[in-house]
């Protein structure tokens, strides 16, 4: 046997043994580091998925709350004021479990409200002794300009699943979940947005509508008797994508042809949710 045969190693190559052969190189820096991993996954070393996630976790370390937070007028409040009827009424509407809590005659946050600490209320045949702001819960409080992956740790470590935004101030300006930092990651988690998996389309109202990105051209045409073409693109995202000509921002809006298009869920590489309205009724409503 020569000195050549005897350095071959005759076993198989394990997948550590590949990512360690990837990782000789030494990127020194991000850059380098995603295009090692997205030339692993085209070499069948990494599935898609874990390098999707891989990207997401980087890309959180760089971004701030103020990219991801639900600005404050579409957070859905309860007052300390509301009456137990009240308060039962916004959550088996909204579907939340979770609610910020105005202060009296006031903007400002005194605490988080649990949906299911409600329960003990909801058999009750008398309320006149509810009290609101005996069973709210602390209301974590952080700045837009905090970074994602500290916000995930301090979520972790205080078991906390919202905050509420400050701005500079020291004013409410939204709230953010660990399901918003997650999603960040891992994509989209399903909430209160979301369209069953047979369907592409969920109708909230007569005028609003709730559609996957992914819903094609075709069938969006069909349900709303629009025109759009499909030659470029295939599906509504794209769609959206081709008119903005950059990944949206959650609440961007977009009207192309007789339709407003409201960006609900994405993150840095693709649009996953998106409200629709027509804009002529949208128009006569407000005419009226």
């Amino acid at each position: 046997m020569t000195e050549e045969q005897a350095n071959i190693d005759p076993r198989p190559r394990s997948w550590i043994d590949k990512i360690a052969q990837i990782f000789s190189d030494e990127p020194t820096d991000t850059k380098s580091l995603l295009e090692l991993l997205r030339n692993a996954e085209q070499d069948n070393v990494l599935d898609f998925d874990a390098l999707s996630i891989i990207e997401g976790a980087l890309q959180v370390s760089k971004m701030q709350v103020r990219e991801i937070m639900i600005p404050r007028p579409q957070v859905i409040t309860v007052s300390a004021t509301n009456t137990l009827a009240e308060v039962l009424d916004i959550v088996i509407t909204v579907s939340h479990s979770r609610f910020p809590v105005l202060a009296e005659n006031s903007d400002s946050i005194i605490g988080i409200l649990l949906a299911k600490d409600l329960l003990r209320f909801a058999a009750q045949e008398n309320s006149n002794n509810f009290d609101l702001k005996k069973i709210v819960r602390p209301a974590t409080l952080v700045p837009e300009s905090k970074r994602l992956n500290v916000l995930l740790n301090e979520f972790r470590e205080n078991r906390n699943h919202m905050a509420v935004v400050i701005d500079e101030y020291g004013s409410p300006c939204g709230v953010v979940t660990i399901e918003d930092v997650l999603e960040q990651i891992v994509g989209e988690i399903d909430d209160e947005y979301d369209v069953d998996d047979e369907s592409y389309i969920k109708r909230v109202d007569t005028k609003t509508f709730i559609v996957k990105a992914l819903t094609p051209i075709a069938d969006f045409n069909e349900h709303f008797a629009s025109e759009f073409k499909d030659h470029e693109v295939d599906t509504i995202g794209g769609l959206v994508l081709q008119h903005l000509n950059h990944i949206p921002e959650r609440d961007e809006k977009a009207e192309i042809g007789d339709f407003e298009f409201t960006v609900l869920n994405a993150d840095s590489r693709q649009i996953r949710l998106l409200r629709v309205q027509a804009i002529v009724a949208a128009q006569a409503e407000t005419e009226n």
